[in-house]
């Protein structure tokens, strides 16, 4: 008989895309996941696999370059964030329509932060798109999901980590990924997009990013910046409350991905980050002492 695997999947931006290689590996290895609970970018592709799409979009996303993942990027003039985050969601409803969370293949939830009210919210019906749209809402990045006179965000503001939200079984297998661990970085010989078209793309973008960095104030003697002074301190305290979480519950397997392996925009970086996840996985696997 196969392992049944209650699968948590953690916050994490781009790196979150190292749990397609995380579920594919489980897969692979003869693991059943039997439940899934997602944050932010645990929420969208544990929702997605849910729903039955995940191949699919493992290869849309390894098709994307610098220069897509840019015009997939709905910017817009907000005080609540920079990027509206409609016109990635519409890409991906044309390749797997919505589904209501209740008729997933695979029981899911995704949780997300209610502003209005300060409290988690926890999807477990309704829209799998609105659910993972209120979960990747990175705050001051993407503009908060309304829903019924709530503001909602990322549900790493309050729980990177919902260990205690996935649907547990009598016997079953507690398999946690966190792609925000303070480990060395790993580097993966995997060959790189290397062509014209690419290069000059990359230079437009940075070039880009380098005019919108010149509108935010700067002081000389600041040697880390206003972004990475917040990102930094974000950093952090969700690696601590993540911590407090992970010593409480005690996964039965813990995936560890390492924060500095990839950027949280990395996304054009998926093919990479998906083998980072797989190799992972097995090194984890193989240190559980689980037998497959």
């Amino acid at each position: 008989m196969k392992k049944q695997v209650s699968l948590v999947l953690s916050s994490g931006g781009a790196r979150g895309i190292a749990h397609i290689g995380v579920i594919e590996e489980l897969e692979k290895q003869g693991f059943e996941i039997k439940s899934i609970a997602g944050t932010s970018m645990g929420a969208l592709v544990g929702g997605i696999y849910a729903a039955g799409g995940l191949e699919v979009y493992k290869e849309w996303m390894c098709s994307l370059d610098k220069m897509d993942i840019f015009n997939l990027i709905d910017l817009t003039i907000s005080r609540n964030g920079i990027v509206k985050g409609d016109k990635i969601l519409r890409e991906m409803k044309k390749m797997i329509p919505d589904i209501n969370i209740e008729d997933l293949l695979i029981p899911f939830v995704a949780v997300a932060t209610d502003l209005n009210h300060d409290k988690e919210v926890v999807f477990s019906s309704g829209s799998l798109y609105d659910a993972i749209r209120a979960s990747i809402s990175i705050p001051t990045v993407f503009t908060p999901f309304e829903k019924e006179g709530a503001q909602l965000v990322d549900g790493g503001v309050l729980n990177p980590i919902p260990i205690n939200r996935v649907r547990r079984l009598d016997g079953d297998t507690l398999v946690v990924v966190y792609v925000n661990a303070r480990l060395p970085h790993i580097e993966l010989a995997i060959p790189e997009n290397n062509n014209h078209e690419e290069k000059k793309h990359s230079k437009y973008i940075n070039s880009i990013i380098n005019k919108l960095n010149n509108f935010i104030p700067k002081d000389k003697a600041d040697k880390i910046g206003y972004f990475n002074l917040l990102n930094k301190s974000t950093s952090l305290m969700l690696h601590q409350i993540s911590l407090m979480t992970l010593d409480k519950y005690k996964p039965d397997i813990l995936i560890n991905v390492s924060r500095d392996s990839f950027g949280t925009y990395d996304f054009y970086k998926s093919k990479k980050i998906i083998e980072l996840g797989r190799r992972v996985t097995i090194e984890s696997i193989n240190n559980s002492g689980i037998i497959t």
